[in-house]
């Protein structure tokens, strides 16, 4: 008996450490899904106020003559106005089921329809259950296991104002005449504008995500026709479509173009389907020509002050770290050749690697050039840079340590002054992961010092991404293959595949998200690219060594 209620006691208490943990880690996106409730349930309130409801019957559906379903009696005592001048009393019947409606119940339901104090309680209650169906979905597509991803909280919240600016347009705009029909409310709606903003940004994914999201709080807030909805859905995968091509923001301009023509035939479409050719054809294909068109230049006007605030690892945001010509990139080739060319060969490494697994090769590229950016403080002491002398010949295995893992520190501290993206940062910090300093450890235990692996480990965690992962590895198979006699593929082939197993071994890509598939893709385009460039050349005739003493003359036939 005292063993079950231990048992009992001990599943309570575990239960309440992971709620707690649960809440503790996860405290401020659930306070933003109850900020995105609150204001969604707000506009809904407006929208429902604003509406001529009875009950949860619309205004139109009841006409004078018309023989009553229901019996509908007055909840309140509506005093009389300038517009009606006559009282409604609360328990009034108003219409009764079974009788026609007569003029003046005809006018007592539109007097209650449009009363402030008549609230479809009933209706608000409704949304309230379709809001909460809107954030398990957002919950579910945003999830690790279905988006691949953890999203951060920055993320969440341009989500959440994206979605509340479309809903609150879509109510809003519903409420005047020119686009209260279902086929002209989508030349108002700016749900192009928002996925481009979130493909750029967030990514192609995130993008997809969030038009099923989207598309289903459309379908709420015009709930008069699926239409909306479904343009909308439509308009949304298209333009994911359509950026995943993109490379430069004058790119942008033959996106609206683009776009416009496919949200006009998208529309054309469904008044086909619908057999809603009619007067205001013309005008709803061309309006939303012009939604998609103008979605793509406000959207170009709009990206780059969002990426500095942000601070995304964008499409355009990384195009433009990778221009070379940047003064610390420049800065680098003067003080630290060999890092330089070090990161150009581990960048080509990566962004293959990258290509072949299906990863961000762009974002492996730009990591590539910047992870050792910490070296540029003290290039002496590695080994790409130094000609003849080594610093460390003067030092202890112990001091060696210290300024070799230090470029990690300081690769983070510039990165983070320069406001690269988190992404990025991510890269230069787990580069190395928290592996071992073998060549200084063994070293130090060969001078009989009294060692430890931690000690002589760096002092970062491994890789949680496939991208920091990879270029782990390329920083890893670069810098031993340039010490690799005759490497030719087979040697090669080894050599890599016993480096790739060692990182394994030591726990690195555990968290990386690679699988053993990717793996092996990987270790075969490193094979690819390394022996493209260690291959043997051709001798050619009368090709002397540099360091002998007489130069033959060549004589020309």
């Amino acid at each position: 008996m005292k063993t079950m209620e231990i048992i009992k006691i001990n599943t309570k208490q575990t239960n309440k450490d992971y709620f707690k943990g649960y809440f503790s880690s996860h405290g401020i996106q659930i306070v933003i899904f109850v900020i995105t409730f609150v204001l969604m349930s707000v506009v809904s309130f407006f929208n429902i106020a604003t509406s001529k409801t009875i009950v949860t019957f619309d205004i139109n559906e009841y006409e004078v003559g018309q023989v009553a379903d229901r019996t509908i009696t007055a909840s309140k005592t509506i005093p009389e106005d300038d517009e009606y001048s006559f009282s409604i009393y609360k328990g009034e019947t108003i219409i009764k089921k079974g009788f026609a409606i007569s003029e003046a119940g005809m006018q007592k339901l539109e007097r209650m329809a449009s009363a402030p104090l008549y609230i479809d309680w009933r209706a608000f209650a409704n949304s309230m259950l379709v809001f909460l169906l809107v954030i398990s979905l957002a919950v579910f597509l945003y999830s690790k296991p279905v988006c691949g991803y953890n999203i951060q909280v920055k993320e969440q919240i341009f989500l959440s104002i994206m979605f509340i600016l479309v809903f609150a347009i879509t109510v809003f705009a519903s409420k005047f005449s020119t686009f209260s029909t279902p086929f002209m409310l989508p030349v108002i709606i700016p749900s192009s504008f928002v996925i481009i903003l979130i493909t750029v940004l967030f990514g192609q994914k995130s993008a997809i995500n969030f038009s099923f999201i989207l598309g289903l709080g459309v379908l709420y807030a015009a709930p008069v026709s699926v239409v909306p909805s479904l343009f909308v859905l439509c308009a949304g995968i298209a333009t994911v479509r359509i950026m995943r091509s993109i490379q430069h923001r004058m790119d942008m301009v033959s996106v609206s173009i683009v776009l416009g023509f496919l949200e006009a035939a998208f529309l054309f479409v469904f008044k086909i389907v619908y057999n809603n050719i009619d007067s205001t054809t013309l005008f709803a294909v061309l309006g939303v020509a012009l939604n998609g068109f103008l979605s793509g230049i406000l959207a170009l006007g709009f990206l780059t002050p969002l990426e500095s605030l942000l601070n995304t690892p964008s499409i355009f945001r990384l195009t433009d770290l990778s221009d070379l010509n940047n003064p610390l990139m420049r800065k680098m080739l003067l003080v630290a050749p060999g890092t330089y060319n070090h990161s150009l060969l581990v960048a080509q490494l990566a962004e293959a690697a990258c290509e072949t697994i299906g990863a961000n090769a762009i974002l492996a590229r730009v990591g590539a050039y910047y992870h050792d950016i910490g070296k540029m403080e003290q290039p002496e002491y590695f080994a790409e840079n130094q000609q003849g002398e080594n610093k460390h010949d003067d030092i202890n295995p112990k001091m060696s340590v210290l300024v070799v893992r230090s470029h990690v520190k300081k690769g983070v501290e510039k990165a983070h002054a320069m406001r690269l993206p988190k992404e990025v940062i991510d890269i230069i910090e787990q580069h190395h992961g928290n592996s071992l300093i073998q060549f200084f450890y063994y070293a130090a235990k060969k001078q009989g010092l009294e060692v430890t692996k931690e000690d002589y480990s760096y002092m970062g965690k491994p890789p949680t991404s496939r991208e920091a992962a990879i270029i782990m590895l390329a920083d890893t198979v670069e810098a031993a293959c340039r010490s690799l006699e005759n490497p030719s593929v087979p040697r090669l082939e080894k050599f890599i595949n016993k480096l790739v197993e060692k990182k394994n071994e030591d726990h690195q890509l555990d968290k990386s998200g690679l699988t053993f598939a990717d793996i092996d893709g990987i270790q075969q385009s490193f094979v690819t690219i390394l022996a493209g460039y260690y291959h043997s050349r051709v001798k050619y005739p009368n090709q002397t060594d540099p360091d002998e003493d007489e130069v033959p003359t060549v004589h020309e036939k």
